[in-house]
């Protein structure tokens, strides 16, 4: 299959999900998302979290950790930062003047995959990194610095219009090695995040999950057979009347 094609039968996919557009139209708000990947044995695998059964936005489904920019995420300290092509993709496309600087996304990534998760990604520090606001105060305690370079850009998604919530995701990808530190019992039944599994990538898209969700490990599998490189192009998936198209970065 080519790439053409491929990219056809992924926005086919989405395109065709019976979904309620009634609501009133919003503006999608910035977010960002972690997909942890193991690498260290035959099959790359994936880390995934069940959501609780009583949220009201996707409950019981399997998703990567990830939410909203906070307003200061960009000022938090890091021990690298992103690689030059990793930032000059994720300022292209700019929905408005108001958008977050490059950085900000990747370590809102990184602090929403520890508040819902308790893994730390960074580096060990000699002294505790100056923190932003409460959100990263964790990172504060554990000693443990963000490191944004091996971060990879590998999807973006606009939510569909007049759906009850919309977002602008920006997708990333880092490895399990990047686990620096964790904090036990934050998954749990009375959680976000019910509970968390290393899947392989295959067997992940069989689970039930956003159809967003699973197009997206198929963009990061096709990541991972292409080499990882920070040079790779990024998908960028939008509707428009009714259909979602798909662009690269």
């Amino acid at each position: 299959m080519t790439e053409q094609d491929r990219g056809k039968t992924l926005t086919d996919r989405m395109s065709n999900v019976e979904r309620d557009q009634s609501f009133p139209d919003s503006v999608p708000r910035d977010a960002a998302t972690l997909m942890l990947i193991d690498r260290s044995g035959p099959e790359p695998k994936v880390l995934l979290g069940r959501r609780h059964a009583s949220h009201k936005f996707m409950p019981g489904k399997f998703v990567f950790p990830g939410g909203r920019i906070e307003a200061q995420d960009g000022k938090m300290q890091a021990a690298s930062e992103l690689d030059p092509r990793t930032e000059a993709k994720l300022a292209l496309r700019p929905r408005d003047e108001t958008v977050p600087p490059p950085r900000a996304f990747a370590l809102a990534a990184i602090r929403e995959t520890f508040e819902e998760t308790g893994l730390l990604l960074g580096v060990k520090s000699a002294t505790a990194p100056a923190v932003p606001h409460a959100e990263w105060e964790g990172f504060a305690t554990a000693s443990v610095m963000p490191d944004l370079a091996h971060i990879h850009f590998v999807a973006r998604a606009v939510t569909p219009p007049r759906r009850p919530k919309r977002f602008d995701t920006r997708f990333f990808t880092a490895d399990a090695t990047a686990v620096a530190d964790k904090i036990e019992g934050v998954v749990g039944p009375d959680s976000e995040l019910v509970e968390l599994v290393w899947i392989p990538i295959v067997e992940a898209t069989r689970l039930d999950m956003p159809t967003i969700t699973g197009v997206v490990l198929e963009e990061l599998d096709a990541r991972v057979k292409a080499g990882m490189g920070h040079d790779l192009p990024v998908p960028y998936y939008f509707m428009v009347d009714g259909q979602f198209r798909r662009e690269t970065l």
